[in-house]
């Protein structure tokens, strides 16, 4: 089932997309909206609202590999914030500390059970489902600063979507590809993953709790982009869906009232 976050007039709510009839069907029962309803009288949301993003450093065997780096015996855990997070066709943009700014692509799982020490074989009662993601990152500070915080913690550097696909049979052998302006800068599967994804979230969970709409960027291959104004980038992931987002630059910020 594919799972968009949509707001009519005053109420937010999660429902089904329906393909065919271009509609969405409220999964909350409260509301009391009981019949599709047509797309076009709903605004599309980012389908997360996490208290944190959990993202994985090199837990694809290609990636360290290509950086000279020796694969971690624990996967290695960072943080983007909250405010990072943009849906489908949403704009990343690209900041004005910056020079140059990368994306990879990403499976992201989605919590939908609160969940502490749980088994990786618990997991799946657990997850809501899963999206595609990009892991932004502003690669000239990373390579100046000691911490990831500012290199990946940027407004729009975790856009994830296009919706929450809860229905995934193996996300150990799904492929993903990301591209820009159609070509092709990673192409992989998620069989190269140094953990699982359900290993990733059982370890995260014997360090912290974890929430319903908390979301988990399971790392990503070998391969970067880099992005520029006007630039479309496309993370395609079989069988979860295709994140599309439109690049542009940093304009000078209003100050925040």
């Amino acid at each position: 089932m594919k799972v968009l976050r949509v707001r009519r007039g005053d109420a937010t709510f999660y429902g089904q997309l329906l393909i065919e009839e271009s509609a969405v069907r409220c999964l909350d029962r409260a509301l009391g909206l009981v019949d599709p309803i047509p797309l076009a009288e709903v605004a599309v949301l980012p389908p997360v609202t996490p208290s944190k993003v959990v993202c994985i450093l090199d837990n694809f065997r290609s990636h360290p590999d290509a950086m000279g780096r020796e694969t971690a015996d624990v996967p290695q855990i960072f943080f983007k914030p909250p405010s990072a997070v943009i849906g489908s066709g949403q704009t990343i943009v690209l900041p004005r500390a910056s020079a140059r700014v990368e994306i990879e692509g990403s499976l992201a799982l989605v919590l939908g059970r609160t969940c502490r020490n749980i088994t990786p074989e618990n997991v799946s009662r657990h997850l809501f489902g899963y999206a595609c993601a990009g892991d932004i990152t502003a690669g000239d500070l990373r390579e100046h600063d000691d911490a990831l915080g500012r290199a990946k913690g940027f407004d729009s550097f975790a856009p994830v979507g296009p919706w929450i696909e809860t229905t995934v049979e193996d996300p150990t052998t799904l492929g993903l590809r990301t591209r820009i302006n159609g070509e092709i800068v990673q192409d992989a599967s998620t069989a190269d993953m140094v953990f699982s994804p359900f290993e990733l979230v059982s370890f995260i969970s014997s360090i912290m709790t974890l929430l319903p709409g908390d979301v988990i960027l399971t790392g990503s291959p070998a391969g970067v982009g880099l992005l520029s104004p006007g630039d479309e980038v496309r993370v395609e992931i079989d069988g979860v869906g295709v994140l599309i987002n439109p690049v542009r630059a940093e304009v000078e910020p209003a100050p925040l009232q």
